[in-house]
């Protein structure tokens, strides 16, 4: 041994001084292990004690510890070790906790209830069958698949809980994630297709430790759960890049936790996938053509508002315009040309305060995130009126209301008249599973309610209730597509409404929502009901989902 001699091995020690200055994988790989730091009372300094497998290997990273070492200032003394028995050290270390904050000394994260208690939701919702109990063999495969997931599905129980559960999201067509603490346990929930599912309970030891690892993935203050926090967790899994945004919330049992997933893949953001009617998207990319005023889209939260202007920017974004974003937050990177700037109220930078900056920075093409007061909307407004095109969103349910929800705001119909481009409303509708779901002809009430003749052809949902799943399951007879959902996947329904000088006189009169909805159909507008029922004539979705969104009077 070199005349060093071994002190007390404590496995949380050691998994820290690993990460602080090396990394599991490395240590794995290279069979070295730091064990602890002594005082040197003669020198007055700190030495690191580090036990390697094989002392040939020093010639080749030894100049490498000592820099990593010293950088921190401290001395480094070497021990040997059996290979094998450094190999167990690190099994040992990579059970303890992961989170060097001090303030989180009360939690131990080598608690087994959150995997245990993913088992069972594995069996419904991961039909790739991922394993967390890795042997040494799987390392190097797990390192070239997961990317930057690797260190979380190599770490401690709650590390590989939280990436189990992230990519079981990303793949299984998951949109949130909420950790709901209870009086007697955690839930987690998703949301998949826009409808909350169950997903999985656990202790609440296991949740608090759980939510703390996902804080800390989102670089927030793990230390503060009584106030709340947004983050965002960004991770690359088989290639795919993989962002959630993340938001707490003090409640009366404990810290909720929601994640909303954000895929930013190229291919997502295409209007082509995101319009299906190929006349609604032409005119659509016709109105953003223009070269001035402002464009609204709206909807209600979770309709895919963001969605669409960032595959409208990226349209805009040839390289021959300056464009430029207020986004609170910034959701998608959109890369290329575009410049992103998030909304921080807490030092002023509100909207319209944004939007006053970005007039002094030679724009083209300006977003702003969302239009939810007066100031922002007439700001937009002025903007659009001097030479700049704008986008924004706007929380109402049509078109139509939008320019209603607008006058309410008291922005002059002059203005609306002389800046106003186009408005698109949309929603989101569920998509039914082709696999499962049955085709009967309607009847005279489903006739009446969608326009189409008594006798077409339409799919309905076979959705099965908790414990037919489970008979289906048993049986072997489950749907493997939308495991019994009956749905798989979301089409969005849109409706376009072309600012003409017919909309103008209607804006001008200060007409009612029904009024200005009734000019805008005579001039061509599809309705949201109107797109969505050719959605179910083509047997993409249900006339149950439609009732969803529309009024059953027009």
């Amino acid at each position: 041994m070199h005349g060093i001699y071994l002190m007390e091995y404590k496995a949380q020690t050691t998994r820290q001084l690993v990460d602080t200055y090396f990394s599991l994988q490395w240590c794995r790989e290279n069979i070295v292990v730091p064990i602890g730091v002594e005082q040197n009372s003669a020198s007055n300094s700190q030495k690191l004690t580090i036990a390697i497998g094989n002392f040939s290997y020093l010639g080749t990273i030894g100049d490498f510890i000592k820099g990593r070492v010293s950088n921190a200032g401290l001395e480094c003394q070497f021990i040997e070790k059996p290979p094998e028995e450094i190999q167990s050290l690190l099994d040992e270390a990579s059970q303890q906790r992961i989170i060097s904050d001090s303030s989180l000394d009360e939690f131990e994260f080598s608690d087994d209830a959150v995997l245990d208690a993913l088992q069972g939701a594995d069996d419904d919702n991961n039909p790739h069958g991922l394993d967390f109990d890795f042997d040494d063999s799987d390392e190097q495969i797990i390192e070239e698949a997961a990317l930057d997931l690797s260190t979380e599905m190599l770490g401690t129980k709650i590390q590989q809980a939280a990436a189990k559960i992230l990519i079981n999201s990303a793949r299984s067509g998951v949109s949130d994630i909420h950790l709901e603490p209870r009086q007697e346990e955690y839930k987690v929930r998703v949301r998949r297709d826009g409808v909350m599912q169950s997903y999985v309970s656990m202790p609440r030891s296991a949740g608090i430790k759980l939510t703390a690892c996902l804080k800390n993935m989102a670089n927030m203050d793990i230390a503060e759960r009584r106030a709340s926090q947004d983050g965002k967790i960004r991770r690359s899994f088989e290639n795919q890049i993989m962002e959630f945004r993340c938001a707490t919330a003090p409640g009366k049992f404990g810290e909720k936790m929601v994640m909303r997933f954000l895929n930013s893949n190229d291919d997502m953001l295409s209007l082509d996938v995101l319009i299906s009617n190929e006349h609604v998207r032409d005119d659509f990319r016709k109105i953003i053509e223009e070269a001035n005023g402002i464009i609204i889209v709206s909807g209600p939260t979770g309709s895919g508002k963001s969605t669409a202007l960032a595959s409208a920017l990226r349209e805009k974004d040839t390289g021959e315009l300056n464009i430029v974003t207020a986004e609170d937050p910034i959701e998608y990177d959109l890369g290329g040309n575009i410049q992103q700037f998030p909304v921080i109220r807490a030092k002023g930078q509100s909207f319209a305060n944004l939007l006053r900056t970005f007039l002094r920075q030679d724009p083209d093409v300006i977003l702003i995130g969302e239009t939810r007061d007066p100031e922002t909307a007439e700001s937009s407004m002025d903007a659009a009126e001097t030479g700049h095109l704008v986008f924004t969103t706007l929380h109402a349910n049509s078109a139509s209301s939008s320019l209603t929800r607008l006058m309410d705001m008291e922005i002059p119909g002059y203005k609306l008249n002389a800046s106003l481009r186009g408005v698109l409303a949309q929603r989101l509708l569920r998509k039914v599973c082709p696999s499962c779901s049955a085709e009967r002809p309607i009847n005279d009430a489903e006739s009446q309610f969608t326009g189409l003749p008594v006798g077409t052809t339409a799919r309905f949902a076979n959705a099965l209730n908790a414990e037919e799943k489970k008979q289906r399951k048993e049986e072997g007879s489950l749907c493997t597509r939308c495991n019994g959902t009956g749905y798989q996947g979301r089409i969005g329904t849109y409706e376009l409404m072309k600012v003409n000088s017919n909309i103008r006189d209607a804006i001008k009169q200060q007409k009612s929502t029904h009024e200005i909805e009734s000019v805008a159909v005579d001039d061509g507008m599809l309705t949201l009901k109107t797109y969505a029922v050719d959605l179910i004539a083509k047997q993409l979705t249900t006339i149950s989902e439609l009732r969803k969104i529309c009024n059953t009077d027009h």
